[in-house]
This record gives structure tokens, sequence and C-alpha cells, in this order.
């Protein structure tokens, strides 16, 4: 079976996902084309040997609508020839797309995939695709006749289940403020953030983290509101202590990130470096009602597929959708806190949905690279209840 290997990953900065964000004035298929042409920039082959340009991206309407991964091709000037599809695993989706891509190339149908992701929440807000359909009504009702609830609430009964205080979750938020700005100030993510400028000369070049808040204390985030509070929850889920708030959650988030996969031989034969293999993948589905735990039978299944345990793996990434996440993850494998999300996580770097996968898998490259380091482990949590899970080799 041919190796898929990565050639090359790059994302834009993170802006706040609201009206007045850096990347606020930046169409989202202008800010996906973007980010490919700088992927293919910086590596020199013929962009017509591109197989498949595969896009992850949640919120498929409005200006995202219309499979977004062609026409940002387009705009991007790829060749007429290259096709592209735009898919939908909610907030895994552009770790989906990298799946999708290598094992295309695993499976010896494609040589050249570029895997991406884009998504404007200031542009398109999230679930402006719902045309007001509630997951508590229609055909699940028979299955769930209590009805499903909001990630917020996700969030606040896996925070009880596991015993994951106010306190302990404003902590790995502030940790993980500390650590991106940390990364931030050493120059970190140079490698991997790719300048956007404006259509307006006079508003400056977009390459950093809007979202990292270098002064966030424990005490700055112990006076915010819990943001999901609820009567009827609270009725509901006794068990809620109501510890959610905004600040030990992922903000809205502007950005794009794409990656170069190609099999080992197609790199060689191009003159192109690997930067690492592809080894493990793995999807899984999990309780809808609880549905952020997916990540830990996800991390099961690919550590057992991949023939490795906790322990063999240097450093992992474990989408901070919410504090409570990663938390309860970390507490299930006993794992080193110290390689959890070691230059801070979407808390900090923030959540661009559909492109946060592809971000990952770029800060995660990046700091094996940049120690000695062998393997990574990425999962990410799923509205509806699911999770997919990689593990990549340092080349």
């Amino acid at each position: 079976m041919p190796s898929a290997v990565i050639v090359d990953v790059v994302r834009t900065g993170s802006g706040k996902g609201k009206p007045g964000g850096i990347l606020s004035r930046r169409h989202p298929a202008v800010l996906l084309a973007d980010t490919l042409v700088a992927l293919l920039d910086r590596n020199d082959f013929d962009p017509a040997l591109v197989d498949d340009v595969i896009a992850g991206c949640v919120t498929q309407s409005g200006e995202q609508a219309h499979n977004i991964g062609r026409t940002a091709l387009l705009a991007a000037g790829l060749p007429e020839s290259v096709p592209a599809t735009t898919i939908d695993r909610q907030c895994g989706s552009g770790q989906q797309a990298l799946h999708f891509a290598a094992q295309g190339i695993m499976a010896g149908v494609h040589d050249v995939v570029i895997a991406c992701g884009v998504e404007s929440m200031s542009r398109v807000p999230m679930f402006s695709n719902a045309q007001g359909q509630d997951a508590n009504v229609g055909p699940l009702v028979y299955r769930y006749p209590q009805g499903l609830v909001p990630q917020g609430i996700s969030a606040e009964l896996i925070a009880a289940d596991y015993g994951l205080g106010r306190t302990t979750l404003d902590e790995f938020a502030a940790r993980s403020h500390r650590l991106a700005a940390a990364a931030a100030d050493a120059g970190a993510f140079a490698n991997e953030i790719v300048p956007v400028r404006d259509d307006d000369p006079g508003r400056p070049v977009v390459d950093k983290d809007e979202t990292i808040r270098p002064n966030t204390t424990v005490e700055k985030l112990a006076e915010l509101r819990p943001a999901f509070h609820d009567v009827g929850y609270a009725r509901r889920f006794p068990e809620i202590t109501w510890s959610v708030t905004a600040g030990n959650s992922s903000p809205l988030t502007d950005g794009a990130s794409a990656a170069l996969i190609m099999s080992e031989r197609m790199a060689a034969d191009l003159g192109l470096r690997a930067r690492a293999r592809f080894h493990t993948f793995s999807a899984v589905g999990s309780d809808p009602l609880r549905m952020l735990t997916g990540p830990i039978p996800a991390t099961e299944r690919v550590l057992k597929r991949g023939g490795l345990s906790i322990d063999d793996i240097d450093t992992f990434e474990v989408n901070e959708a919410f504090a409570s996440v990663p938390l309860a993850w970390l507490h299930h494998f006993a794992a080193d806190p110290d390689r959890l999300n070691p230059r801070g996580g979407a808390i900090a770097l923030g959540h661009p949905l559909g492109a946060s996968g592809v971000r990952i898998l770029a800060t995660m490259l990046n700091h094996l690279e940049s120690t000695s380091g062998r393997y990574g482990l990425q999962t990410m949590c799923e509205g509806g209840g699911m999770a997919n899970a990689m593990i990549i080799e340092k080349l």
C-alpha cells in the first residue's frame, strides 16, 4: 500500500469571528483561496498534478455554499481540470478532509491531494444553514423522547461526570492562552501562518492569531458568568454546576488552512521533502447527548489499530472546543499533561470549525519538528456525537 505523506501544511492566523475581526472583511472563498495560493507558492510543482481538493466547511450556506472548495481553487488560479468537494463532519470536517486525502492516496487512487478547510463565522453565522430545524423535533424525537441538547450543555454534563469544577476549567483555559502566547512570542507559528492581505491597502497584513489573550488569568476568568445556564436544563440535569463560560470555551473564529498530501513516491519524484507520514486513522460515533466524549473511543481505536500505546505518543492535540473535553480525555487516559496541546489549543488559537482539523495538524507537526518527538495524535469532538482521530509519524 502506498504511503501518504505530508509535504506541507499552512494556515491563516485566527481572526475573531465577529464584525470587525481582522479577517471579517475577507470573503470565505477568497480566504481559502489565499491559503491555497500560499501553499502552492511554497512548493514548486505543477498544480495540474493535483488530483483532488477536499475542503472542510460546516456552515455551508450563504457565502460558504455551492461547494466552496471548488470556488476557492478557481479563485486561487488552479487549473480548471482540478476538481474539489466540500465535506461536513461538523467540527472534525478539516481533519476528515485529511483522512480522505490520505486514504485516497493509500488506496492508489490519487497521487496528489490538497486537504483544506475554511470557516468565516463572522460572515456566515453558525447554524445559519439550519433553516429553523431543531434536533429536538422530527425523526429524532422517537429515539430521544426527552430531546437532545446543545453542545454547551454537553460540555456541562462532561464537567459534571468527571468532577471538573469551575476553577479547573478556568485554569486550563488560562494555560491555553499562556502556552499560545509563549509560542507566538518565540516565533513557533512562523512556519505555519501565511499572511493574508486585505483588499484595502490601508489595512495591515494579517499574520498572527487575534484570539490569543496573553493577559488571561484565572482570576479574570472567574468573573465571567456561565454561558449556558438554562432553567429547563437545570431541572432535567441537577448534576450540572454551570461552570462553562465564554472564557473556558473556544471563541467564534474566522480562518482557513490547507495541507499538501502526496504519495511518498510522487513527493520523491518531484524533489519535495516529506515532513511526516500518516500512520493510522479512526472515526467513531458516540452518545449524542454527551456528544463531546467521542475523542476517548476514537483515541482508543486509533491506538489499537496503530499498535501503539498512549505512552508511545510524543504529543497529543485534543481540540479545545470546551475545556472539559481535553480534561476528560486526559483523565481517562492518565496521559502526560505536558504533552497535551503544548502550544495552546482552540481556547486561545480559535476554532474556525471547518478549518480547525488542518490547523491543528500544522501546529502539531511544527511542534514535532522542533522537538525529538516521533508520533503525534490529534482528535476532535463533533456535533451529533462523533469524533475522529489520527496518528502521524514525523520523518
